[in-house]
């Protein structure tokens, strides 16, 4: 059983940089593709960023990859999603998800690679 559990949401400032942490409980963690999806309201989910379980190969949304970075914490169990220069269209929920690696270098930005995904962390921009 993998459970993900995502922090570091709230509200923030269009400008400020915000980073959200995924913990991952699981001993298999480095097999597992991590990644970062969000939702706004009225509006489907999207990808944002795939790290691969090794770490070598990460994975951004062409719109966001100048203000995003995702990466992980083997040791920790963790991921994380940084966001700088926020902008009011980045109020959202993040999600947390995780996919089983078919690979060392897998990072697939496919909604339906991943099985396995948190509650969400809600992340309101005030301008």
């Amino acid at each position: 059983q993998v459970n993900l559990v995502e922090s570091g949401g709230g509200l923030v400032q269009a400008g400020d940089s915000l980073r959200l942490t995924c913990a991952v409980s699981r001993r298999t963690f480095m097999s597992l593709v991590l990644a970062w999806f969000r939702q706004a309201p009225g509006e489907g989910r999207e990808f944002l960023a795939a790290v691969s379980w090794d770490t070598t190969v990460t994975e951004y949304r062409e719109n966001v990859k100048d203000r995003f970075t995702i990466s992980r914490d083997q040791a920790k169990n963790m991921a994380y999603l940084q966001i700088d220069d926020v902008k009011p269209e980045d109020a959202a929920v993040y999600f947390c998800a995780a996919a089983q690696a078919q690979g060392p270098t897998s990072a697939p930005t496919d909604e339906n690679a991943y099985i396995i995904w948190g509650q969400g962390t809600q992340v309101s921009v005030s301008s």
